[in-house]
């Protein structure tokens, strides 16, 4: 007889055995209470620790919607209006340019918002390097080289000290013209110490990871903690295989003394904890009796807030078919999607291929945990949502 555990094991198996990954986690939510977890794998093969459910993983942009959350708990409270100038907290923001191709930059038409920033149409890039990529983003790419050197040679710069550098990059394009993936998420992190303030992480810990019990979530991995953290691996295409990876992409470092806290990628954290997340929106706002977000609030998290002009520029693989709202994709379109999820189903991934879905119209969430740079769009992945959504109506039994 058929069981989905055998068939999500199985994926998972295949991926570990073949080396396309060195460990993975899987956790399925419905009703309000964990179905299935199950993991193979190192989280550390080195030193050949296992992959648990309190392995701490990079979450990168998985930190992203935690960010959305934040802000839109603010929003709420009456601190900050979706329609408020970014340059009202930040006032490097205030007369920024966009990059003009025929010459001297542009001046900004308006302001960036808040609504810019959590649906990433701000026109901030992110450091980009490659063939076709934008000028902005070649700066952006120079400025973090420089930004992280100074980092690796003991500095120290703040969340708002790095914002400050990134205002002075023009923008991409004018703010709210199109989507576009970049810093957006980093800079809320930084107004949100402005509106609260307190540092970022202190302001996270407080007000969602105490309330939630999340207690291996946050913007570095104390030193009892450390055998507990998995590593960061690539693909060698040369060799074929694996290998570990150390070097920081955007700012990224986890110890004690972190003083840039990325609100777009610095986030560790377990499957544990971000279950518990992840579980409050499900719940509309509210875990295990604690609320946190008020149910409007999550409803309106899980919308799509792109116009068609701004949807063009949407068009990875991965987010076919959908939406983006508040840092994270959202399913509109079944077919173009391909893919058997319910409309509204939203979530995100990250770069070292962590990602969750949440699909309120099953009271259901996925997560599926790895650590390997570059891979957010498996195959693997996209067969273990088909298993789910198939096993749906089993997973009483």
């Amino acid at each position: 007889m058929y069981d989905y555990r055998q068939a999500i094991d199985r994926v998972m198996r295949q991926e570990v055995e073949t080396g396309q990954v060195a460990g993975a986690g899987y956790l399925l939510i419905q009703g309000g209470r964990e179905r299935y977890f199950s993991a193979c794998g190192y989280a550390d093969r080195e030193r050949r620790t296992p992959v648990r459910r309190d392995s701490i993983f990079r979450l990168f942009s998985m930190t992203k919607p935690v960010t959305a959350a934040a802000v839109m708990m603010l929003v709420e409270r009456g601190e900050l209006d979706l329609r408020d100038p970014v340059s009202r907290y930040l006032p490097c923001f205030r007369n920024q340019t966009v990059w003009n191709p025929g010459g001297e930059p542009l001046p900004v038409e308006r302001d960036i918002t808040i609504y810019d920033l959590l649906n990433m149409t701000s026109g901030i890039p992110y450091p980009e390097n490659w063939e076709g990529c934008s000028p902005s983003g070649l700066l952006m790419d120079d400025l973090f080289r420089k930004l992280k050197k100074a980092q690796a040679e003991g500095q120290r710069l703040t969340t708002r000290e790095w914002m400050e550098r990134v205002a002075e990059v023009p923008l991409v394009f004018q703010p709210g013209e199109r989507w576009m993936y970049g810093l957006s998420a980093d800079v809320l992190g930084a107004v949100t110490e402005v509106v609260t303030g307190k540092r970022y992480g202190t302001f996270l810990r407080e007000e969602i990871f105490a309330p939630l019990g999340m207690i291996d979530t946050g913007f570095y991995v104390p030193e009892d903690k450390q055998w507990r953290f998995a590593q960061n691996y690539i693909w060698n295409e040369e060799k074929k295989g694996l290998e570990v990876y150390e070097d920081c992409n955007l700012g990224e470092y986890y110890g004690r003394d972190v003083s840039f806290e990325s609100g777009g990628a610095g986030l560790v954290s377990t499957m544990e904890d971000y279950s518990h997340f992840v579980r409050m929106l499900l719940g509309g706002g509210v875990y295990e009796g604690t609320r946190i977000l008020g149910e409007k609030t999550v409803e309106f998290m899980g919308r799509d807030r792109l116009s068609p002009r701004q949807k063009t520029a949407f068009n990875w693989d991965s987010n076919l078919g959908c939406g983006y709202g508040c840092l994270m994709r959202i399913l509109t379109d079944q077919g173009e999607a391909g893919t058997i999820g319910s409309p509204g189903e939203y979530g995100w991934d990250g770069w070292t291929g962590n990602y969750v879905t949440i699909d309120p119209a099953d009271d259901m969430a996925m997560l599926y945990f790895i650590q390997r740079g570059g891979y957010s769009s498996s195959s693997a992945l996209r067969r273990l949502r088909n298993i789910t959504y198939g096993a749906l109506e089993r997973l009483g039994e």
